[in-house]
C-alpha cells in the first residue's frame, strides 16, 4: 500500500515525523489507506507556501488560469477508474455514485475556468468633479477550502475550482474518512501545472482533526474559509472565523422535505423520492428525508412508493449487484437503525429496511410524528420520514419546523400553485416537480438557518472569493474646506 503524503509548495512531503493514520473500509474493516497525519508545524508550511504564491499567481491572466482549470478537468476525467476505486473502498459508494461525482466535478472545473473573464467591476457616478470612481474585485488571498466525504469528488473539487479561478491560493483540509480520493483530486489539479504554492493539501489524523482545523482557521494569511459538513463543526468554524474577522462560507446539514400535494403525478414523485432519498445510501445533504403528503395524496403515494423502496436493496458495491452500497461506518448505521427502533416504538409503520452491519436496504416509515426522534434529527442514511398533513398551509408548517434550509420540493400537476408552495418553504433551494437531489455547476448552492449561509456556483461563488473595492482616480483640481 503507498502511503499518501501532504502536498505542500509543489511538493509530495511526508508529516512532521513521518506520522500516518490508517482509514478502514466500512464492510470489510481491512486497511485500505494510509496516509500522513500532518501536525500544526506542517499547516503552518502549508499556509505560508500558499501565502508566498499569492501574489504570482493573483497576478496572472485569466487566460492561463483557464487553461490550467480545463486540464485539470480533463486529468480528473482521466483518474476515473482511480477515483472509483477508492470510493469503493474507502466510503463504501456505488460506481454510479462515484462516476456522477467525477462528472459533475469535471463539470464545475470548466465553468469554474469560465468565471475567469467574468469577475468584473462598475464605474460608479461620483459627485465629485473631475473624479472617477470604481468598484473593483480582486483575489481574497490565502482560501483555506476543508471538504467532506460523502460527494468527495463534487465537493472536494467546488471547495476549491472558484477559489482558484477568482487568483486566490488554496490550502485544502483533506477529509480523513476518504484521503485517497481527497489525494486523487490533488493530483488532477497540481499536474495540471499551477505554480507551486498555488494548491497545497494537508490530511490529519481523525483524533486531532480540532486542532489542526483551528489552526489553520485562525491563521492570519488565511482571508477566506469555505467548508462543506455537519452543521455542529460548522458551528465551530464558523465562531472560530468570527473571532478572527474572516468570512466563511459555510453548506452544513439538511433535512430535506418534499411536498406532495393532491394533484401530483404520483408515479414521477415516487421516481423523484426513490432517487433523492436513497442515493449513495441518503447520504447526502440534499436528500429526501421528510415526504410531506397532504389529503387524499397520502395514501396513493405510500401505496406506490412502498414497492419502490422494497426493490432498493444494498450490497458491497465491489461487487455491483446492487443499487445501494454501504454507509460510511458502523456509526452511522447504528444511528439508522436507533432512528427506525425509535419511530416503530412510538407508533410509525416500517415499509421496509433492514440489513446488517453497515450493508443497508432503503427503509421508509408512515405516519412519522413529531415525538419521533426521525421527524427532527437529520439522519443521513438509507431512511425516510413519510408525514400526513390535512392541507397545504399544515405541510409547509411542516417543511419549516426544521432547524435546516438547504433543498426542498414540491409536486403537483399546477405548477404555478406549486409555485406559491415553493415561495412559502425555508430553503435555499426548492424544486418543483424534480426531486431534492440536485446540483450543476452554475447555480447558486446553499442553505439558510442551520443550513448554513453563503453561496457557491457561478458568479456567486466569484463574490464569496472576491474583495469588492472601490477605488478613484481624481483628474483636476479639488477644492477642500479646510
Amino acid at each position: 500500500m503507498k502511503k499518501l503524503d501532504l502536498y505542500i509548495d509543489g511538493e509530495y512531503v511526508p508529516a512532521e515525523g513521518d506520522r500516518v493514520f490508517q482509514h478502514r473500509n466500512p464492510i470489510t474493516n481491512d486497511v485500505v489507506t494510509e496516509a500522513a497525519a500532518a501536525s500544526l508545524a506542517d499547516v503552518e508550511r502549508a499556509v505560508d507556501a500558499a501565502a508566498r504564491a499569492f501574489a504570482e499567481w493573483s497576478s496572472t491572466g485569466p487566460g492561463e488560469r483557464r487553461r490550467k482549470l480545463l486540464a485539470a478537468a480533463e486529468n480528473l476525467k482521466a483518474r476515473g477508474d482511480d477515483i472509483v476505486a477508492a470510493m469503493q473502498e474507502e466510503i463504501g459508494a456505488t460506481e454510479a455514485w462515484a462516476r456522477f461525482n467525477i462528472m459533475l466535478a469535471s463539470d464545475m472545473l470548466v465553468e469554474a475556468a469560465s468565471l475567469t473573464t467574468q469577475i468584473k467591476g462598475d464605474i460608479i457616478p461620483t459627485n465629485r468633479p473631475g473624479s472617477t470612481a470604481m468598484a473593483i474585485r480582486q483575489p481574497a488571498g490565502v482560501v483555506l477550502a476543508i471538504a467532506p466525504w460523502n460527494a468527495p469528488v463534487i465537493l472536494g473539487v467546488r471547495s476549491i475550482a472558484t477559489p482558484l479561478a477568482c487568483g486566490n491560493t488554496v490550502v485544502m483540509k483533506t477529509s480523513e474518512l476518504c484521503p485517497r480520493v481527497h489525494a486523487l483530486i490533488i493530483e488532477a489539479v497540481s499536474e495540471a501545472g499551477f505554480p507551486k504554492g498555488v494548491v497545497n493539501a494537508v490530511s490529519n489524523a481523525p483524533d486531532e482533526a480540532p486542532q489542526v482545523v483551528e489552526a489553520l482557521v485562525v491563521h492570519p494569511a488565511i482571508r477566506r474559509v469555505n467548508f462543506t459538513g455537519s452543521t455542529r463543526v460548522g458551528r465551530v468554524i464558523s465562531e472560530l472565523a468570527a473571532r478572527s474577522l474572516k468570512p466563511a462560507l459555510l453548506e452544513l446539514g439538511g433535512k430535506a422535505p418534499m411536498i406532495i400535494l393532491e394533484d401530483a403525478d404520483i408515479d414521477a414523485a415516487v421516481a423523484a423520492a426513490g432517487f433523492a432519498a436513497y442515493m449513495n445510501q441518503g447520504q447526502i445533504c440534499m436528500s429526501t428525508e421528510r415526504i410531506i403528503t397532504v389529503g387524499s395524496a397520502g395514501d396513493k403515494f405510500v401505496a406506490a412508493f412502498s414497492e419502490k423502496v422494497k426493490s432498493l436493496t444494498a450490497g458491497d458495491p465491489r461487487e455491483g449487484t446492487a443499487p445501494l452500497g454501504s454507509l460510511v461506518n458502523a456509526g452511522a448505521a447504528d444511528r439508522v437503525r436507533e432512528l427506525i427502533a425509535d419511530a416503530v416504538d412510538h407508533g410509525a409503520d416500517l415499509i421496509a429496511g433492514g440489513g446488517q452491519g453497515t450493508i443497508m436496504n432503503a427503509a421508509a416509515l408512515d405516519n412519522v410524528t413529531p415525538d419521533m426522534r426521525l421527524y427532527h434529527e437529520e439522519s443521513f442514511g438509507p431512511v425516510v420520514a413519510i408525514i400526513r398533513a390535512s392541507s397545504e398551509d399544515e405541510a409547509v408548517r411542516i417543511a419549516n419546523e426544521s432547524e435546516f434550509g438547504l433543498s426542498a420540493a414540491v409536486f403537483g400537476r399546477d405548477v404555478m400553485a406549486a409555485l406559491s408552495i415553493a415561495k412559502r418553504i425555508e430553503s435555499g433551494i426548492c424544486h418543483i416537480n424534480g426531486p431534492t437531489v440536485h446540483d450543476e455547476a452554475q447555480m447558486p448552492f446553499g442553505g439558510v438557518k442551520a443550513s448554513g449561509y453563503g453561496r457557491f456556483g457561478g458568479l456567486w461563488g466569484v463574490e464569496e472569493f472576491t474583495e469588492l473595492r472601490w477605488i478613484t482616480m481624481q483628474d483636476g483640481p479639488v477644492h477642500y474646506p479646510i
